[in-house]
C-alpha cells in the first residue's frame, strides 16, 4: 500500500495565493490510517489543536524546524555539501564556456528547507562570486529560519517563499536534494518539464537511490541519528518512495533537455549508495560539461546506456 509522509500531510498552502490552509488533525489521522500506517496516525494524534482539531501551526512550525535540523546533520555526515559541489563547478565551467557570458548566473534551490546546502555554498564560496544564491521553499517558517540563519552567519545569499520556477528573476541552474520522490505520477514530467520550458541552463537533483537495501539502510541511519519519532517515520517512507533510475530518466527526457543520471544503480556499491543526482543540461553543454569532469564523466550515462541493464 502505498505509504505517506507525515510531513507532507500537516501543513497546506494553497497554491494560488500562497496562503496557508487549516489543517484537520483528524483528516491527516484518517489518511495515514487509511494508507495502512498506524504507526504514523499516532504520531500525528500528539500534535495540538485548537478547539476545531486545527493543527497548531505554530507547533507545527516548530516540528518542521527541529525535523530539517537534524536532517542537515544527516547532509552533513554525507557530504551532500561536497558532492554537489563536484557536479556544480563543472556545470558552472561548461555554462560559462558555452554561452561565453561573465554573469551573473543564478542558482536557485528547491525545496530549501532551512537552507543548508545555500549556506554552505555561500560559506566556501566554491561556485565563485558571478553565482548568485537562492532558495526557494513553500513553507514560510522553513525559509524565514534559513533567512534567520544566513544572516547571523553573515553570508551572501537569500531565501524566498513561494514557487521556484514562477521566480521574477530566472535561474541559471536549479538544484535541489530529497525533493524528487515526493513527485509521484505525472507530477514528476511536469517538475523537469517547468525547468525546460524556463530559461534555465541545466538542472542537479540529488534523491535517495532507489536499491533494495534502501529502506534498511535509511531505518538504521535514521534510527541512530534522528531524535524526533517524525523524522524517523519521514526518512524511512522517503527510501520507500524513491524513483527507479528508469522512472527518473524517463520523466527528466523532456524536449529541450539532455537527461543525466550521476551514478547509476549497477555501476556504484549498494552498500555506500545514499543520494545520487540526476542531471538536465541544454544538450550543447553536455561535451563542455563531460569535458569539466574528466574522467568523472565516465560515471554519468544516459538512457541509452541504461536500456535494458535496470530491473
Amino acid at each position: 500500500m502505498h505509504q505517506l509522509e507525515i510531513s507532507d500531510l500537516i501543513t497546506a498552502v494553497d497554491p494560488h495565493s500562497g496562503h496557508r490552509l487549516r489543517v484537520r488533525r483528524a483528516e491527516v489521522i484518517q489518511q495515514l490510517r487509511e494508507s495502512g500506517d498506524e504507526r504514523a496516525a499516532r504520531i500525528v494524534a500528539e500534535l495540538p489543536t485548537d478547539r476545531e482539531g486545527v493543527l497548531d501551526p505554530h507547533a507545527v512550525d516548530r516540528l518542521l524546524i527541529s525535523v530539517h535540523t537534524e536532517l542537515q546533520r544527516l547532509s552533513e555526515e554525507l557530504r551532500i555539501g561536497e558532492r554537489l559541489v563536484h557536479l556544480l563547478g563543472p556545470l558552472f565551467t561548461a555554462i560559462r564556456e558555452t554561452t561565453g557570458q561573465p554573469g551573473p548566473y543564478r542558482l536557485v534551490d528547491v525545496g530549501c528547507g532551512l537552507g543548508y546546502l545555500v549556506r554552505r555554498l555561500a560559506t566556501t564560496n566554491a561556485l565563485g562570486t558571478d553565482v548568485e544564491l537562492v532558495g526557494v521553499d513553500l513553507d514560510a517558517a522553513l525559509v524565514g529560519e534559513a533567512d534567520r540563519l544566513a544572516r547571523a552567519e553573515g553570508l551572501n545569499c537569500r531565501f524566498v517563499r513561494g514557487n521556484a520556477f514562477d521566480l521574477p528573476e530566472a535561474a541559471t541552474v536549479y538544484v535541489s536534494t530529497g525533493v524528487l520522490h515526493h513527485f509521484r505520477g505525472p507530477a514528476l514530467a511536469e517538475f523537469f518539464q517547468a525547468q525546460a520550458a524556463s530559461p534555465a541552463q541545466a538542472f542537479c537533483h540529488f534523491d535517495i537511490a532507489a536499491t533494495r537495501l534502501a529502506p534498511i539502510g535509511a531505518w538504521i541511519f535514521h534510527r541512530a541519528r534522528m531524535r524526533n519519532p517524525l523524522g524517523r517515520h519521514d526518512g524511512v517512507v522517503s527510501a520507500r518512495r524513491a524513483h527507479s533510475d528508469e522512472t527518473l530518466l524517463r520523466a527528466a527526457a523532456v524536449p529541450g533537455i539532455r537527461a543525466l543520471l550521476y551514478e547509476p544503480r549497477g555501476a556504484v556499491n549498494p552498500f555506500c549508495t545514499t543520494l545520487r543526482p540526476i542531471i538536465g543540461v541544454r544538450p550543447q553543454l553536455e561535451a563542455p560539461l563531460r569535458r569539466a569532469l574528466g574522467r568523472d564523466a565516465l560515471r554519468m550515462v544516459g538512457p541509452e546506456h541504461l536500456a535494458g541493464t535496470i530491473r
